[in-house]
């Protein structure tokens, strides 16, 4: 796996993926950028939200449920100092499709945050993950 970046002064990025998919980082206005661009630390919650969404799909074909559609939304706390890390993270999955069992969706997201997803794996133990399904028929 390799990511290349390339930067300028004014903080901005371009982010390229070996296989050559490519997107833009920036940085605040409070340190000097112009907002353009995704934060390295809204990039640890997509990649979350990617890796498990990932999960829960396989894992609902796999256990037979049908769905329409998914929506995942993350929201993290943070430190309120110079070092900031995450201190809680929320992910909740809409997962839109009639008759879905609950259950099933539950087990789901359990499975892919606490035993399958390796972005989770990746954060630190002390980081609170909570997790919210929210099914729509």
């Amino acid at each position: 796996m390799h990511v290349a970046l390339t930067g300028t002064p004014d903080f901005k990025f371009k982010a390229t993926a070996g296989n050559g998919y490519a997107f833009d980082i920036g940085a605040s206005k409070s340190i000097g950028g112009d907002e353009s661009g995704f934060r390295p630390m809204e990039l640890v919650l997509a990649a979350l939200a990617g890796c498990s969404g990932i999960d829960v799909v396989n894992i609902l074909k796999k256990s037979r449920v049908d769905f329409t559609s998914m929506e995942i939304e993350v929201d993290g706390d943070r430190k309120d100092a110079v070092l900031a890390p995450f201190t809680n993270i929320q992910v909740t999955f809409k997962i839109h499709g009639p008759g879905i069992d609950r259950a099933k969706a539950e087990k789901a997201v359990s499975l892919s945050l606490e035993k399958y997803c390796s972005v989770a794996a990746s954060l630190d133990p002390a980081i609170t993950v909570k997790a919210v399904t929210v099914l729509d028929s």
